[in-house]
């Protein structure tokens, strides 16, 4: 493994692993119409890029079979761990593990079939670095796909609280660990500049009330997050004080509903 830094602004931990694998799990249906539109075939070689514990990792392996590969791309030891342990414990030897941040790997050229990012190339602080390296190692004809937030649309309804206020201080947050909250509306400039085909873009909101596994995910992540926000200064302690206990009230309401960010699904083709 090629050693990095363990640098995740959202954390690394068990709780954070659980939270991962839970988001996974709600957001599973949408992931996966994603991936039938990329059309994967069995031998294919991909590269899951900030694989974290390797989630989507084990569904490309579903996909490419045994006489394909997969290689989760991943800066986090604690996670890639989980990645390798899991690989043994089912079987499977035709993956890769590699510890590093995309932007310091030792890469192949022109080699994988499909390269994927989910909700990565947001919180890169150089994203067009970060595209131009993983250009080099997608294979002529290849798809190169992002699944990544246009931070717009979160809302909770009925409206009227301190709530109201959440998604500027996420977008605050992703900004102040040098991303780009609206990373997924430059996907077509991006791919446009370096004559990638667009084959695919579209934006996914889900939605729910309390009892929904999207107002779950979301609950997982304020309870920790916005306390991390006020520590890093990025709000006041009674200003996230006051959006959480709005946050709580709405769970106690059987007629709140919660409308996720939107997340664009976008996919390119690259040229000879």
């Amino acid at each position: 493994m090629n050693k990095k830094s363990d640098q995740y602004i959202l954390g690394i931990s068990e709780y954070e692993l659980n939270r991962l694998e839970f988001q996974h799990s709600v957001w599973k249906e949408v992931t996966d119409t994603f991936l039938e539109k990329l059309q994967i075939q069995k031998g294919w070689k991909i590269l899951d890029v900030g694989s974290g514990p390797g989630f989507v990792s084990f569904e490309f392996l579903e996909k490419v079979g045994k006489t394909g590969e997969v290689t989760a791309l991943e800066p986090s030891e604690f996670y890639l761990n989980y990645f390798v342990n899991k690989c043994k414990e089912k079987g499977w030897n035709n993956t890769k593990a590699i510890q590093s941040a995309a932007e310091d790997a030792e890469l192949p050229e022109n080699y994988y079939d499909v390269i994927f990012a989910r909700w990565v190339i947001a919180f890169v602080p150089n994203p067009d670095l970060f595209m131009d390296k993983l250009l080099k190692s997608l294979a002529t004809g290849g798809i190169i796909a992002f699944m990544d937030y246009a931070y717009e649309g979160l809302s909770l309804y009925p409206r009227g609280g301190a709530f109201e206020n959440m998604a500027e201080t996420v977008r605050a947050y992703w900004k102040h660990g040098g991303g780009d909250p609206y990373i997924g509306a430059k996907f077509p400039k991006m791919f446009r500049e370096r004559n990638i085909e667009l084959v695919h873009y579209r934006p996914v909101v889900l939605a729910g009330g309390p009892a929904s596994g999207v107002l779950q995910w979301a609950d997982r992540f304020f309870n920790v997050h916005v306390q991390q926000m006020i520590d890093m200064e990025i709000i006041k302690q009674n200003t996230g004080d006051a959006m959480l206990n709005d946050w709580n009230e709405h769970k106690q309401n059987p007629d709140t509903v919660f409308f996720s960010p939107i997340l664009v699904n976008a996919a390119g083709r690259k040229s000879a």
